[in-house]
């Protein structure tokens, strides 16, 4: 909207030209979010305090975690408003990328809602039921990734990149590109779900991850810097750095009231939303398997549930105190802000190996 506005602006005067570049709006877009949040948070938390939408807190898990019961949640509808509006007033609204990451964003948003609904409001501990909260993910996943599969024009956006080399790419096709948005976008998603279990530990390396993403986006939709470093040119990706500007100032703001002692949580709404929303990024900006290096802890959460599982099922034994993987540490004796900030320094490290594969291919 107001991209819109100071390019009628420009046409006479020429000091609104400088809202044209993705370096500024990106800059703007984050500070945006994060004041959005700042003056709509507090007044949010109180409501969802009013209304009783509080935690519940599980009796196998650390004891520590029982004094949060009744903190309230659903904070992620925070961030998404955030990210949204800012998106609405700083980005290109004729980018189609740019709509395609806002819809599964918020259908992710919307089926998290739902959950966290039934949870909190409802009284069903176990909210929405894994296979239609897994069947609702898959049918928003195919829809995006049937979508970018068409409206892809270059045959380089459909090839799967191998970071650190620079010849080194797989032509996927049609099927195969959709296969892999789909298991992208869903498993982020759950990733990202399944690591929001302790104050600020999800959201910092949404925040870190956003970011770096936003840089790639920069880079594979500009024509130049894309030709230097190696990598396929994406018409219109650049607009996705207002997109990660917006989800980093939003995370941001969301970290001041989620940090320990959290004063709101997060939710299925906000975790499932902005995990989708990372995984809808990373493909389209043809950076996969960065996401995974970068994504590295929301991978190992992930994998330990899974082990953990299969494990149980099989020898009725458990390889961890309790997974995910963070529970396990805190039952270890780490107290939750050892676990929060260490995952956090990982969580940089990785991110710097993945921008290092801007330069080292």
């Amino acid at each position: 909207m107001l991209l819109e506005l100071t390019q009628w602006l420009a046409k006479d005067i020429r000091a609104f030209n400088v809202f044209s570049y993705l370096t500024l709006r990106a800059v703007l877009a984050c500070l945006t979010a994060l004041v959005i949040s700042f003056v709509i948070g507090p007044a949010l938390i109180r409501k969802l305090a009013a209304y009783k939408i509080g935690q519940s807190v599980r009796d196998d898990g650390p004891r520590t975690h029982l004094a949060k019961a009744g903190t309230p949640t659903m904070g992620g509808a925070l961030i998404l408003v955030s990210i949204t509006l800012s998106v609405l007033l700083w980005a290109d609204l004729q980018s189609r990328i740019v709509w395609i990451v806002l819809w599964v964003m918020l259908a992710f948003g919307a089926i998290g809602w739902v959950d966290d609904y039934r949870k909190v409001i409802v009284g069903d501990a176990k909210g929405l039921s894994a296979r239609a909260k897994f069947f609702w993910q898959s049918v928003v996943g195919i829809a995006a990734a049937v979508y970018l599969a068409f409206y892809t024009n270059l045959p380089a956006q459909t090839e799967f990149i191998v970071p650190f080399f620079k010849q080194v790419a797989y032509p996927l096709g049609a099927f195969g590109f959709i296969l892999m948005t789909y298991f992208v976008i869903v498993g982020t998603s759950n990733a990202v779900n399944l690591t929001d279990g302790l104050d600020g530990l999800a959201i910092m390396p949404i925040v870190m991850i956003g970011s770096a993403l936003g840089i790639f986006a920069y880079v594979a939709g500009n024509v130049v810097f894309a030709r230097y470093l190696g990598f396929p040119y994406i018409p219109g990706a650049g607009e996705l750095a207002v997109f990660c500007g917006a989800i980093a100032g939003a995370g941001l703001a969301f970290l001041w009231f989620n940090a320990y002692p959290a004063e709101v949580f997060m939710g299925d709404i906000g975790a499932l939303a902005l995990g989708a929303a990372l995984g809808t990024i990373a493909v389209i900006v043809r950076q996969e398997i960065v996401l995974f290096i970068m994504g590295g802890v929301f991978v190992v959460e992930t994998v330990s549930v899974m082990l953990q599982v299969i494990s149980f099922r099989l020898t009725g034994k458990r390889i961890f105190r309790m997974a995910p993987l963070h529970h396990h540490y805190e039952l270890k004796g780490w107290k939750e802000n050892q676990v929060v900030v260490r995952f956090w320094i990982i969580t940089m490290m990785l991110v710097l190996v993945g921008l290092s594969t801007l330069k080292l291919r």
